[in-house]
């Protein structure tokens, strides 16, 4: 499994000493070719890092010759010492790869505001060694190095009709549209060009990495990049390719969403017949950042009332007195009125089923969230200390 399922493609972990565990914390991924194609996503988070400032510029020729990422450190408000921090990163992997600078992504994860010599210096060092040892098999190291407040690694693989995808993951907070504090590299032996890479990465985050909505932060460092080898040869149907890829991004999403900071329940919250999926977007987001909802239930309180009030804060088309909600099966509300007792539904399990009816149109969409828990207040109170 993970990035170096496909072939065409070598990477590695090693640890350099930015995270105090002394983990692996500096990850690469390589692609060998024979293409070199690459697409990226960004934070919409108008308060970017230095890797995103880097990575948004280089990515635009569609060339991906290699990711170098590292934990312990976001290289966020640093100024220009950060952004030369980044730049030397590449540099550094370009010399010793043999290729240019600018074919070479950056990605970095950890505090924001820190960063000085023995950062850069122990960055270097880490993609100077993760270099070295990049194989074949060295996407499970890569995996483990990219971790922060993860309580495992994320990793996912498909394989179809003589071509695969591999893809690996982190990210435990922050979990909110414009992506994560996720950083995740996905590769593919398929044959794709620039055009075709950067739609389907599009497509497939727009309904996956994009609607899972975990604590309504954004962060400053989020990046999903895809990178094709054509390794394998085989030029996929588009609709085919594109479907694998959503199968590998919502895998990685769920992933995500169940290792959420502190979370004791994963919420799944479905909005059906809206008059549009835009609206079963918003309505279904309203409720995943509703922290009165979140702390029900954490509670196992089955409080459908907060459900209505989220949902009549958006713009979307609906009656509020022609509003059905089930919870984990159990319609508890029907027509905007008290339907089954709330007693009759269990929400002690971990997954939390939440079904939306406006009744007022075809569309739906689903947003994947978590709970408020006593947990998240402590880990993200004592985050920096």
């Amino acid at each position: 499994m993970s990035v170096t399922a496909p072939q065409g493609f070598e990477a590695a972990g090693v640890a350099v000493g930015l995270k105090s565990t002394g983990k692996p914390d500096v990850a690469v991924v390589v692609n060998r070719g024979p293409l070199k194609v690459g697409a990226a996503v960004f934070t919409s988070n108008r308060a970017k890092a230095n890797p995103i400032l880097w990575s948004q510029e280089a990515v635009r020729d569609g060339v991906v010759e290699a990711v170098v990422l590292n934990s312990g450190g976001a290289n966020c408000f640093t100024g220009p010492f950060g952004f030369q921090t980044t730049h030397q990163t590449a540099e550094k992997a370009a010399e010793l790869l043999g290729v240019s600078a600018g074919d070479i992504l950056v990605c970095s994860t950890g505090l924001i505001g820190t960063g000085d010599e023995v950062f850069r210096s122990k960055v270097l060092t880490g993609t100077e060694q993760g270099i070295a040892e990049l194989s074949d098999d060295g996407g499970e190291a890569a995996s483990l190095a990219i971790m922060t407040t993860d309580s495992r690694p994320k990793r996912s693989a498909v394989t179809r009709d003589g071509w695969s995808i591999g893809g690996m993951a982190k990210g435990a907070g922050m979990l909110a549209p414009g992506l994560a504090t996720m950083l995740v590299v996905i590769t593919t032996d398929a044959v794709l060009d620039a055009a075709q890479a950067d739609a389907a990465l599009r497509r497939a985050t727009g309904r996956t990495f994009d609607r899972l909505d975990s604590d309504g932060c954004m962060s400053t460092n989020d990046q999903v990049t895809l990178m094709v080898s054509g390794a394998s040869g085989v030029t996929p149907d588009p609709d085919a390719f594109a479907a694998a890829l959503a199968d590998v991004c919502q895998d990685l999403a769920q992933q995500l969403q169940g290792d959420a900071e502190g979370a004791s329940h994963d919420i799944t919250i479905q909005v059906i017949n809206a008059a549009s999926e835009q609206d079963a977007v918003e309505v279904g987001r309203s409720v995943a950042r509703n922290n009165l909802f979140k702390a029900a239930i954490f509670g196992n309180d089955p409080n459908w009332g907060r459900v209505l009030a989220a949902i009549g804060t958006t713009q979307a088309e609906f009656d509020p007195y022609d509003v059905d909600v089930w919870m984990n099966g159990v319609r508890v509300c029907s027509h905007g009125g008290p339907d089954a007792p709330r007693e009759d539904v269990d929400l002690t399990p971990r997954a939390t089923d939440l079904v939306i009816d406006l009744k007022v149109g075809a569309a739906e969409a689903t947003i994947l969230t978590n709970d408020l828990t006593h947990d998240y207040v402590h880990e993200n109170s004592a985050y920096s200390s």
